[in-house]
């Protein structure tokens, strides 16, 4: 992260809830301020993770997404307007974190990411968080991160039930072993056709901002170097049943 300017009257007042706990304080803040974190879609997950986010005062936000709105969007990616129907994801996104704080600078990448396209996307950023929907996008992502050595919060979302999980394959825990990897988690993708779409099985709208602003809050943990991320361990959600659950699982030798 580089050196960046004291804080701002303006924004010591807009960050003052922050600043005040100890645990994030002053430093905590100028350290948000110097992040970098790159989302990777400006959907359902990441609407909500791009919002508080940007509230928080992370400096650079890059947001991935070759996408335009659709009206089935907007029942869960509140990013997004009804006026902005038809328009690129990517120019509704940036528009709604200017409204929010225009402290942000936006970096906007129209495309799809692959294994050969992540890497060096990635490797730009300090943080990754992954809102993508398809498991081609989860694995590259995921594979880059491990490569480049960039913490990324997964999250995904289906129906009433969504996970999230913090992967730092690349260092050990304190037990000198490897922390574990996505592929460690999920060794390969399921079959073609058998995880249907949120489109072909439908998915609570509140369930989005559930899931993504536990991602934002495990960037931000990351960042400032508060509390224990998720990593190791991921957390499911049951809205149905409104009940949290927590797995731990290893690296596989």
């Amino acid at each position: 992260m580089n050196q960046i300017a004291p804080l701002s009257p303006e924004e010591l007042e807009r960050y003052a809830r922050h600043i005040v706990l100890p645990e994030i304080g002053g430093a905590g803040q100028q350290k948000l301020k110097r992040a970098r974190v790159l989302v990777i879609g400006a959907g359902g997950l990441g609407a909500p993770m791009l919002q508080y986010l940007a509230a928080a005062g992370v400096g650079t936000l890059g947001i991935v997404d070759d996408d335009t709105i659709s009206l089935s969007n907007l029942q869960r990616q509140v990013i997004h307007d009804t006026a902005s129907v038809g328009k690129p994801k990517l120019d509704s996104a940036r528009a709604a974190i200017e409204r929010i704080n225009p402290n942000v600078s936006v970096d906007l990448h129209n495309t799809r990411l692959d294994g050969s396209s992540a890497a060096a996307l990635v490797a730009q950023y300090d943080v990754v968080a992954d809102g993508s929907d398809n498991f081609e996008t989860r694995y590259a992502v995921a594979d880059a991160c491990a490569v480049a050595r960039r913490p990324l919060v997964h999250g995904s979302v289906g129906r009433f039930d969504g996970q999230v999980t913090v992967l730092k394959p690349y260092e050990t825990g304190p037990d000198g072993k490897p922390h574990p990897s996505y592929r460690d988690l999920f060794p390969e993708p399921p079959p073609a056709g058998l995880v249907p779409s949120c489109a072909e099985a439908g998915v609570l709208g509140a369930l989005t901002g559930v899931l993504g602003t536990l991602q934002a809050l495990e960037v931000i943990k990351l960042i400032t170097g508060i509390g224990e991320p998720l990593i190791g361990r991921l957390l499911l959600y049951d809205a149905l049943a409104a009940r949290f659950d927590t797995i731990r699982y290893k690296a596989r030798t």
